[in-house]
């Protein structure tokens, strides 16, 4: 049976070298993976070079299924290949092209040849479905690389660093890990001691007892803090409320003082916290010189952004990143929005006037690496679109974006009775935030509006 041919093929304003380079670096692989398929990669060996292979495992509803490839074909700076050993497809074989245009662009086109497998029942079941699931794929992939690329030669006068981070399976992490790797940073986790009573990893941390293997600290240019228990994980008893308390607030300030303790601490701290520190402002414009507000969240935000105080006062340069509602289909509040949604059955929550500061997940890694990278910045850092909306216009633009009705609303007396009290402070209050260290800093959004954010982390183009 004849095979189907895909080709994508862009202009990149970036020397072939330094595109070719940037897909041989860990991380690439899972940068160019789009949020919303739920795929991981379970092994590597040997990189993209000849003989190289992978095994990814790709999750379809309840069940899931291994891929594995092999690399062969490399020229350097011209071309890498990939062909399917094991998997969904009776035949597939990827080819990457990098293609010189002047001095200082290139045109990388990826060429897809496939076929499904049962033969003509195969293609004409799932046939249009796969073709249409590769454009959406690498209308992604090209851009993230774009950017990517474009971010990595941008700060190119800086040295590699030597980055140490904490919570680095959660949201944010899982995907900042692979972005610093192919900047060419050298990256280090920190993970948690098992609650369970499993063997601890080499390198691990107790937040609450602080207890910390020397050797785990010792030697980074920086630390990236982005441990805490999910806010969002369960309802708030009061049991709750004292873990999501003492993983921020303990973990952070033992944390804090064994790097204030080291012969050679970090030059730079990134710690996590969150816009919960404004509380519920309505639609009072707020920056990061803006009171704190009041109740549980707030109170937890402003301990935490306090606990970093023993990493300053050793002269680290601390930056406190106030994290709006991280938008991804990976996980956290859009993927918990989709199934309504995608359904019909979406629409605002409560009156549906209380604003979002929002922030799509690939401004959430720039604005780690800006903050990384830019001196100048210490203290609190809002981490949010300068784009806030209402919670009625945002469920008005994702139902436009997956092409569903969104006025379903949810009435506030059943939020509160399904979620109880953090019924209020996630869903109901609203604070509407502004970005004003970052862009004064120079920080280039690269999704500053909502409905451009969604239809690339979904993957729906405009028609």
């Amino acid at each position: 049976m004849t095979a189907e041919i895909f080709t994508r093929r862009t202009l990149l304003p970036a020397p072939p070298e330094a595109v070719f380079r940037w897909h041989t670096r860990p991380g690439a692989l899972e940068r160019l993976m789009p949020p919303w398929l739920r795929m991981c990669v379970l092994e590597r060996q040997g990189g993209i070079r000849d003989g190289g292979r992978v095994r990814l495992r790709l999750f379809k509803g309840p069940f899931h299924f291994d891929w594995d490839v092999e690399h062969f074909g490399y020229v350097e700076n011209r071309q890498f290949c990939d062909r399917q050993i094991r998997g969904p497809f009776a035949h597939w074989e990827h080819r990457h092209f990098f293609e010189p245009e002047g001095a200082a662009a290139c045109f990388v086109e990826d060429r897809i040849e496939y076929r499904l497998p049962m033969g003509a029942a195969g293609r004409l079941a799932a046939g249009r479905a796969v073709r249409r699931e590769l454009e959406r794929m690498f209308i992604y992939r090209h851009r993230v690389l774009q950017q990517d690329v474009a971010a990595c030669l941008g700060h190119r006068i800086h040295p590699r660093m030597n980055i140490l981070v904490t919570g680095s399976s959660g949201l944010i992490g899982s995907a900042l890990r692979p972005f610093l790797e192919t900047c060419h940073h050298q990256v280090a986790r920190l993970p948690r001691v098992s609650r369970d009573g499993g063997p601890p990893p080499a390198r691990a941390w107790d937040p609450e007892k602080g207890a910390f293997p020397t050797a785990a600290l010792e030697g980074f240019d920086a630390v990236i803090h982005l441990a805490g228990e999910n806010i969002a994980a369960r309802r708030w008893t009061r049991k709750e409320k004292e873990l999501i308390r003492n993983s921020r607030i303990k973990g952070t300030r033992h944390l804090c003082e064994a790097l204030a303790r080291l012969d050679r601490p970090p030059k730079v701290l990134i710690a996590a916290s969150a816009t919960g520190y404004y509380g519920d402002r309505g639609a009072e414009m707020l920056d990061e010189d803006s009171a704190p507000g009041a109740g549980f969240l707030p109170a937890v935000c402003r301990e935490w952004e306090e606990a970093t105080a023993p990493a300053a006062g050793r002269g680290i340069r601390v930056v406190n990143l106030r994290f709006g509602v991280v938008l991804t289909p990976a996980g956290g509040a859009l993927a918990s929005m989709l199934p309504a949604f995608r359904a019909g059955l979406g629409g605002p929550m409560g009156s549906g006037w209380q604003f979002m500061s929002w922030v799509a997940m690939d401004d959430v890694i720039g604005a780690v690496q800006h903050a990384l990278l830019t001196e100048s910045l210490r203290g609190p850092v809002n981490v949010v679109s300068p784009q806030p909306v209402s919670n009625r216009d945002f469920s008005r633009v994702l139902g436009r974006v997956l092409n569903r009705p969104a006025f379903f609303r949810m009435p506030a007396f059943a939020l509160k009775i399904l979620l109880g009290e953090m019924a209020g402070p996630l869903l109901l209050a609203g604070a509407r935030v502004q970005p004003r260290r970052l862009l004064e800093t120079g920080y280039a959004f690269r999704y500053p509006d909502l409905e451009d954010a969604l239809r690339h982390l979904l993957g729906r183009e405009p028609a």
